[in-house]
């Protein structure tokens, strides 16, 4: 592997979990750059021109939003298949959908209101508490996400471990015989319910012994880097090349676009549309302190809007 992947996150992102696991599975040595847990993002925001959400991966000039597009980087850079989240299907594509969606937010409104205050306060302090709940309840302002809360969540939750029991009662991992992005799909949502609980899962056997697997899996060899460090990555090459277009009539290629997700975080990109691939949206930025950037979407769960 010659390219060198930077990924800039804070240590208790649930999304950046993910992603850490995905190292530790392909046993990838990779760059850590920490970064706030809300906005401003000075070592971020220059790059990905004001990207609201986190984590997000680096490859040199080439920018990548949104943990499944950066997952499909992480397979390609290992050569592990099963990193591609194009690439699950079936029940194993179900259950990702079931964790990902309304399960995320009701793995953290299932954890009493206390003791979810508590670890906010032993993590950020008063102020950053106060901070980083203002900043949560903006992010989900305009967007399509719709949490659930009280008994709903936890029968959210409750529908969640009864998939995934019965998915680890036909193998060991999520997908099959083998660990997946499936399964750390699934496992980051749980993950964040235990962190703000800060007491050990509550569910099955089979469940808690799967849990214990996909934890020790590990993040690979992480290193420390600089702001500096990668400001000078993004300065020192050209974005890669860009891949095949497919035909679309609603917005051309070299028009000003702008594109943010449409569930959540909806705070838009702009720049001019480089690319529109089957499963990728690619905005070049001109920028006066590193030149050329190409900031990396993907299709699915974004809006592309011509400017």
């Amino acid at each position: 592997m010659t390219e060198s992947i930077i990924l800039h996150h804070y240590d208790n992102s649930p999304y950046a979990e993910k992603i850490r696991l995905m190292f530790g599975l392909t046993n990838m040595s990779w760059s850590s750059l920490l970064s706030p847990a809300w906005p401003p993002r000075p070592n971020l925001d220059p790059l990905t021109g004001g990207y609201r959400r986190i984590p997000v991966a680096q490859i040199g000039a080439d920018i990548f939003c949104d943990t499944a597009l950066i997952a499909q980087e992480v397979a390609r850079l290992s050569g592990s298949a099963a990193l591609d989240p194009t690439a699950v299907d079936g029940r194993a594509l179900e259950l990702m959908k079931q964790a990902e969606g309304q399960a995320f937010f009701a793995a953290i409104a299932t954890v009493p209101p206390l003791r979810l205050l508590t670890t906010m306060m032993k993590g950020f302090g008063p102020i950053g508490t106060y901070r980083f709940i203002k900043d949560r309840v903006s992010l989900l302002k305009g967007g399509t996400s719709r949490p659930p809360k009280g008994d709903k969540a936890k029968v959210v939750m409750e529908s969640l471990f009864y998939a995934l029991e019965g998915s680890l009662a036909e193998s060991a991992w999520v997908g099959g015989d083998s660990p997946s992005v499936a399964d750390l799909a699934v496992y980051h949502p749980l993950w964040l319910h235990v962190s703000c609980n800060r007491k050990p899962l509550e569910a099955s056997q089979k469940i808690q012994q799967w849990y214990s697997r996909v934890e020790n899996i590990g993040h690979g060899t992480r290193s420390e880097i600089t702001q500096a460090d990668a400001f000078n990555a993004a300065r020192q090459v050209e974005p890669r090349a860009l891949p095949a277009c497919i035909k679309d009539t609603s917005v051309a290629i070299g028009s000003a676009v702008q594109v943010a997700p449409s569930d959540y975080g909806l705070v838009p990109v702009a720049g001019t549309l480089a690319a529109l691939a089957e499963n990728r949206i690619i905005v070049a930025r001109q920028t006066s302190d590193f030149g050329l950037l190409h900031i990396h979407f993907p299709r699915a769960g974004y809006s592309i809007v011509a400017k």
